[in-house]
């Protein structure tokens, strides 16, 4: 799986992207991202509240109960301001 990390999320984990391969039991983005949490305090801090966080799957945006697999990419983003 390869994560995506942009704006304010990248510069806390200090990652671009990163690439992952993932147990079948984390199917879910809700499921990623408390895998990512528990195995990382950079990603704890940063995903603390992922209210304030995006999320997209192969580029389109999706809720945290989204379906995933090894083969997608995952970016976490933070709410996009208009202009």
């Amino acid at each position: 799986m390869n994560i995506k990390y942009f704006s304010w999320v990248r510069d806390q984990i200090g990652l671009d992207e990163e690439q992952i391969e993932l147990d079948p039991k984390v199917n879910s983005v809700e499921k990623l991202v408390s895998h990512l949490i528990k195995n990382s305090e950079d990603h704890s801090k940063a995903l603390a509240d992922i209210s304030l966080i995006r999320c997209a799957v192969n580029m389109e945006v999706v809720n945290l109960n989204h379906k995933i697999k090894n083969e997608d990419e995952i970016a976490f983003f933070p709410p996009m301001t208009g202009g």
